[in-house]
């Protein structure tokens, strides 16, 4: 089990970087989160939804993402409560403290699901959350030492150098943490180091000797993690470099529950696009090529938020310029007449009226629809994603869907000067022939660039990279026991 002394420490990355090493040895791989919190999902093929990190670190392992391979997800509904997803499906709806009282419960899964791996695996990764002396949590873990403990998993324990204060970062997480828990953790690894390792040699054996951890490894910087699809939220706070020659600029709001932001991913990989992340107090530039509004965990209060920064003003603006306008998923929803929650689902029971691009409305249900789908596009290329959404979409401009999906029928909408496009499929831009029609479009050459096997490109590196600065041979010793 790899645990960290922080959040974004690099244990999503570094276990998916494993899971490639150890596969590629022949091993059968298999890695495991008890517990997550992301908005950013991935559907597996059984219907369920785990999150985005399991689903690439499934796919470095050359395996299909299970629901078993994170049993618990929490969604972000608000700043104090999430939806809990179990075994890939939505159970309830907690605030913060009420979930505190409820992960007792939540244990029998999360070993079930565990040892469902662990019944098909040479291997399996664990991937612990947050930090691993978070004391004020750890009477009803289990996402860090109460899972080890449970389970009796020998835990790894992650410092990040890049941010500074790593020794302390590390021996201070012996010193506050349960002798008991202590005694699980084997060793540890300081990620993200950048200069001259033999600088950093000494403090390696101090972290040793204070803590009595074996020193598995010093990991430098890997510069090709911009590659990989990113887990949490926080990686949309990084400024993306500015590109010299970009032929076209894509605006997309970003709002407080934005979810499946990885959709955004393969075309910030266009060397021709320049993907501007706009943050509230930030005006929609007037020359922008198209608006991408993402999806969302609560499309209701973010549509609220929307309006608040002023941007439903500047797309109205960008549309009567004749702006191109795309919406996926919430942003999809957004983007019509109404949004109606008759049964308070995201909230107060209401409706609230949408951004009127569309000629469609929106109810809100109950029922969650998780399918991977495959379909064509209404300009005849063919592409595969995935649907994640609560509601149904109706409306005029529903007679000109924007795809039709495998054994389903019509899907999405698209606005009578087709400017304004809705679809509630996700991964769109993932698909190469796809994206290359949207850039030639907007008006630029098309795409050259095969993302997916870039995305495995990058898995390689990262393997090779982890093989070269970490021990794996005694990794595998200390998991064998």
């Amino acid at each position: 089990m790899f645990q960290g002394t922080g959040s974004d420490v690099g244990k999503s990355l570094i276990v998916a970087g494993l899971a490639r090493a150890f596969a590629r040895q022949g091993l059968r791989v298999r890695p495991f989160k008890p517990q997550n919190m992301s908005n950013n999902a991935a559907v597996t093929q059984d219907g369920g939804e785990i999150g985005r990190a399991q689903a690439l670190q499934a796919r470095a392992a050359f395996v299909p993402p299970s629901v078993h391979m994170n049993p618990v997800l929490l969604k972000p509904q608000s700043e104090t409560g999430s939806q809990i997803v179990v075994q890939g499906k939505a159970w309830r709806s907690a605030r913060a403290s009420d979930y505190q009282r409820l992960k007792p419960e939540l244990m029998a899964p999360v070993l079930e699901s565990f040892e469902k791996l662990r019944a098909e695996a040479d291997l399996v990764l664990v991937e612990g959350a947050g930090s691993a002396s978070e004391i004020n949590l750890r009477a009803a873990d289990i996402a860090n030492m109460g899972f080890s403990r449970a389970a009796n998993v020998p835990v790894i324990l992650i410092g990040d150098i890049d941010r500074g204060g790593v020794i302390a970062s590390l021996v201070g997480t012996r010193a506050v943490i349960d002798p008991q828990d202590a005694a699980m953790i084997r060793g540890f690894l300081v990620n993200r180091f950048r200069g001259d390792p033999a600088l950093f040699a000494s403090g390696m054996d101090e972290i040793a000797r204070r803590t009595a951890w074996e020193n598995l490894g010093l990991i430098p910087f890997f510069k090709h993690a911009h590659r990989l699809p990113a887990e949490d939220a926080l990686a949309l706070d990084a400024a993306p470099a500015r590109k010299s020659g970009a032929r076209l600029r894509i605006a997309v709001p970003i709002l407080p529950r934005i979810s499946n932001f990885d959709d955004l991913d393969p075309l910030e990989a266009e060397p021709a696009v320049e993907l501007i992340r706009l943050r509230a107090g930030q005006p929609l530039p007037g020359d922008v090529d198209l608006v991408i509004l993402p999806g969302s965990k609560s499309t209701i209060a973010d549509l609220a938020e929307l309006r608040a920064a002023g941007w439903d003003i500047d797309i109205a603006a960008h549309a009567r310029r004749g702006g191109r306008v795309l919406g996926l998923c919430g942003g999809y929803q957004m983007l019509g007449r109404s949004i109606d929650d008759p049964m308070g689902i995201e909230g107060p029971a209401g409706k609230v009226p949408g951004l009127g691009l569309l000629d469609v409305d929106t109810v809100l249900t109950a029922e969650k629809r998780l399918v991977p789908i495959t379909g064509v596009s209404t300009d005849g290329i063919a592409f595969h994603g995935y649907e994640m959404h609560m509601g149904v979409t109706e409306g005029p401009d529903r007679a000109r869907p924007f795809a039709r999906i495998d054994g389903e029928g019509v899907e999405g909408a698209i606005s009578a000067d087709g400017r304004v496009v809705g679809t509630y499929a996700h991964g769109l831009f993932a698909e190469d022939a796809q994206r290359s029609a949207w850039l030639t479009r907007l008006g630029a050459a098309p795409s050259v660039l095969d993302y997916e096997a870039g995305v495995d490109a990058a898995l390689d590196a990262l393997a090779d990279h982890l093989a070269r600065h970490v021990k794996l041979d005694r990794l595998l010793e200390i998991a064998r026991g």
